[in-house]
């Protein structure tokens, strides 16, 4: 930051306290024995088939076969080979067929090899999106990022092999880089776009936001991400969007049980009739908007996207506990403003509920986990109650990092215009 910048700003003396630095401590080690667990999972037998990453090695295999990845006897037969147990049903790849590029390279490795690489790619996309993250908000000395971590959903997905750490990674790119780099911003989207689901409040927003702000480089680079994606699909799999298309008519989502608020409406009011469970994602579209534009002039990611993604998170069609990964840095960024320990406390102890739900065998299909994602909107809204003034809340672009401002920003004081209960459904 430049001296004239902050010259009128008093600097903050860090406060540390017990609880920062039990979280942290405590954070850390539960990530680094999560990170011995994940790694040492490829290489056992015994659960290795439980995980959703097993779906994604038997696409990978397929594809490099020139076969159809959504065939439902080729792909029992990969993954009974890799350890699926016989009273698990089939598993194929809901996301999108742009993202069949993602599990062709797993199709030229071992499953043990390819596991092992796979959870370290997920290993490396949770700390670099908690640690960029902690960057955008001036890397406070609190330690506080470590709860993100640490979280739950996030942990969830790396004992599974699941792809929402990667979504994340590329929302948290995008915040990085939506202001100096909106191209590279928008081709981040394309992790986003591995779920879109998750995405439809978001999106409603990114996308009136790009057209209020003129951020076209931003459209160009998610369009040509997406494009050339479609593009490598085809060249793997001619056929991938027909067989995809065939798969989903068949794939059975509508009766499945997943704890989503959507879905929990659709059938507790009506079961057969699946607009219901659009409802609300419209009814999160309107707030976000609305939301929205009443800060348009002004809007900033960083603080005013935190509530839009929980609210995504809370109103998806459909999703996952561990999709809320995507939470992480809305959460951080609570953690970071509050000056309540007790929020903090709350915060992890809610962390060790969803682990000891998981080690008491609850299933991840069970409706005990419908409480997480209205949890993290309630606990971001009442951490926001005891925030800061004087912490890292990014209200301006004086206190945006200088590597994320543009360069006309710089120097000005304006605001920015085995069946183990862990494997799920992919998608």
């Amino acid at each position: 930051m430049q001296q004239g910048t902050v010259a009128t700003s008093r600097p903050v003396k860090p406060r540390h306290s017990i609880a920062d630095q039990a979280i942290a401590i405590v954070s850390g080690l539960s990530f680094a024995l999560t990170a011995m667990t994940v790694c040492t999972i490829p290489f056992t037998n015994s659960i290795s088939g439980a995980r959703d990453f097993v779906v994604y090695w038997a696409t990978g295999q397929q594809l490099a076969n020139h076969a159809n990845p959504y065939d439902p006897g080729a792909m029992m037969q990969i993954e009974r080979a890799a350890g699926l147990s016989a009273t698990s049903a089939v598993g194929f790849m809901r996301n999108p067929p742009w993202a069949l590029p993602l599990t062709f390279p797993l199709g030229f490795a071992g499953l043990r090899i390819g596991g092992f690489i796979w959870s370290v790619a997920l290993m490396a996309s949770l700390l670099a999106s908690v640690y960029w993250f902690w960057q955008l908000y001036g890397m406070p000395d609190n330690k506080r990022h470590w709860l993100g971590a640490a979280f739950a959903p996030a942990i969830i997905c790396l004992l599974i092999g699941q792809t929402s750490l990667f979504v994340l990674l590329g929302y948290v790119l995008f915040l990085r880089l939506h202001r100096t780099h909106p191209f590279w911003a928008g081709t981040s989207l394309w992790l986003c776009a591995l779920k879109p689901h998750l995405f439809v409040v978001i999106g409603a927003v990114m996308l009136v936001w790009v057209l209020f702000s003129k951020s076209y480089e931003i459209l160009a680079g998610a369009a040509s991400a997406v494009a050339a994606s479609c593009l490598l699909a085809w060249i793997i799999d001619p056929a991938a969007w027909s067989q995809y298309a065939a798969m989903m008519r068949v794939s059975g989502i509508d009766v499945e049980v997943i704890p989503c608020l959507s879905i929990v409406l659709r059938r507790w009011i009506s079961p057969d009739v699946i607009g219901l469970q659009y409802l609300p994602p419209v009814i999160g579209c309107a707030w976000a908007l609305s939301f929205y534009w009443r800060r348009r002039h002004t809007w900033n990611w960083l603080r005013d996207g935190a509530p839009v993604t929980l609210v995504s998170l809370l109103c998806a069609p459909y999703s996952w506990i561990t999709d809320q990964a995507l939470a992480i840095p809305a959460l951080i960024a609570g953690a970071i403003r509050t000056r309540s320990q007790f929020m903090l406390v709350l915060l992890a102890m809610a962390s060790i509920v969803i682990e000891a739900e998981l080690l008491n065998g609850i299933m991840l299909s069970s409706n005990l986990y419908l409480w997480t994602a209205p949890a993290w909107l309630v606990w971001y809204l009442l951490a926001g109650t005891h925030a800061d003034e004087d912490s890292h809340l990014v209200n301006s672009s004086h206190t945006i990092p200088e590597f994320n401002r543009k360069p006309e920003a710089i120097g000005h004081q304006t605001p920015a215009t085995h069946d183990t209960g862990m494997r799920r459904p992919l998608g």
